[in-house]
């Protein structure tokens, strides 16, 4: 392809956001990853979203990676941070002044904690009645479950994800990545701004935004519960493959490569047989429709997947594409990080960390044409704001230095 980009595009700390959300203030009080993938959403958009951390910091900057706080270095761009020692009355009264400016605070204490440290919502919506309070926990703030430990992987399981994937002849599976937690921020992020905008229409005040991880993350499951209570029947793990459509899997190739496909449409179903050199089965009745190919869904997996076997990778795709299928390669992040696609629509981008240099990192999604969003600054080291937050409440230098004496910030 001509003028095809070749390098990963490098973006420049400073950068003015043009984004939606511009004017928008958060506090994000909340700690890992539900929380900050939320507010990293909202501040890549143009909010000015503050951490407001503990005298040890969010303990994401203690997730290491390659030795590096890599999950921090991700979901803590474009925020400003704060220390607060919120068992101290100061750091609480500083806080009430923070709501009394601010949009949105963001929390994941465990259900009650802010109603015991003296902060309940109906204290934060005295001081301000348009805030918009997100709460965050494993099961919610209320139910059987809502004192147990809310961590992602307990919901992971209890979901009934986990027992959804893998294979049928092994254990369930885990994802290995925080997915509870990444997919209550995404869900949670539109749930702020539909609360927002209540808000702007007059529809209601501030309210509070009850997120646990589990409910998100059950939904995934689409209509499982339907079908089980028409059936009585619990579906089997069936790792790749699909009990929806057939063929739809992952096939490995003749050099040890592995190839996605979803024929998920009869016609696609029908443009693969006839490219695997097999139209016969367009009208075996075997093969004929999707509910006879989920029937049979090992036999024809066995002879797509055999068609597969006898070519590379690269040969095998270029059939699939010159026949109109929707097949794809399954890609490492070495892969990612080198192909045309990602590189010209500038899904990865490089900025300059101050510890680690030029690296590779996600851009901000999705792409709008005329309020984009922006990577504005690197995640904060902790506290690194604190004089320009305090500041900007009329605190003096010398009452600034008078916290810090008394270990209300750092």
């Amino acid at each position: 392809m001509e003028n095809e980009k070749t390098d990963i595009t490098r973006v420049n700390y400073g950068t003015t956001c043009r984004g939606p959300l511009v004017g928008v203030r958060v506090l994000d009080l909340s700690r890992l990853v539900a929380g900050n993938i939320l507010s990293v959403i909202l501040a890549d958009f143009g909010a000015d979203v503050i951490k407001v951390e503990g005298i040890k910091g969010d303990p994401l900057r203690d997730w290491l990676d390659s030795g590096q706080p890599l999950y921090w270095k991700t979901y803590g761009r474009n925020k400003r941070s704060i220390v607060l020692d919120l068992h101290l009355e100061a750091a609480k009264q500083i806080l009430l002044k923070m709501v009394k400016n601010s949009d949105v605070l963001i929390e994941n204490f465990k259900p009650k904690t802010l109603e015991k440290m003296g902060l309940a919502p109906e204290l934060l919506l005295s001081v301000n009645p348009k805030l918009v309070i997100v709460r965050i926990s494993g099961f919610g703030q209320d139910g059987p479950y809502a004192s147990l430990p809310g961590f992602g992987s307990l919901v992971e399981a209890m979901s009934g994800l986990a027992d959804r994937t893998g294979f049928a002849d092994r254990e369930p599976v885990l994802p290995p990545f925080p997915a509870a937690d990444m997919i209550a921020g995404m869900l949670g992020s539109s749930a702020t701004l539909m609360a927002l905008r209540a808000v702007d229409h007059g529809l209601s005040s501030g309210q509070v935004v009850d997120l646990s991880l589990l409910e998100p993350l059950f939904s995934l499951l689409g209509p499982e519960a339907m079908s089980y209570s028409l059936t009585h029947e619990i579906k089997d793990r069936s790792g790749s493959a699909s009990n929806t459509t057939s063929p739809r899997n992952v096939y490995l190739c003749k050099d040890g490569a592995y190839v996605a496909l979803s024929a998920s449409m009869q016609s696609m179903a029908e443009r693969l047989f006839e490219v695997i050199g097999r139209p016969e089965m367009i009208n075996d009745p075997k093969f004929k429709t999707n509910s006879d190919r989920l029937r049979n869904r090992d036999e024809v997996d066995e002879i797509v997947g055999g068609w597969f076997k006898e070519r590379d990778r690269s040969e095998a795709l270029e059939f699939m594409r010159q026949a109109g299928v929707t097949a794809g390669p399954v890609y490492d992040i070495k892969d990612v990080l080198e192909d045309p696609h990602f590189i010209q629509r500038e899904i990865v981008v490089e900025v300059n960390d101050p510890d680690l240099g030029w690296i590779p990192t996600q851009n901000v999604v999705p792409k709008f044409t005329s309020t984009p969003g922006a990577i504005r600054s690197a995640a904060p080291r902790l506290s690194e704001h604190a004089d320009a937050i305090l500041g900007d409440l009329g605190l003096s230098e010398a009452e600034i230095s008078e916290l810090r004496a008394h270990g209300v910030t750092i």
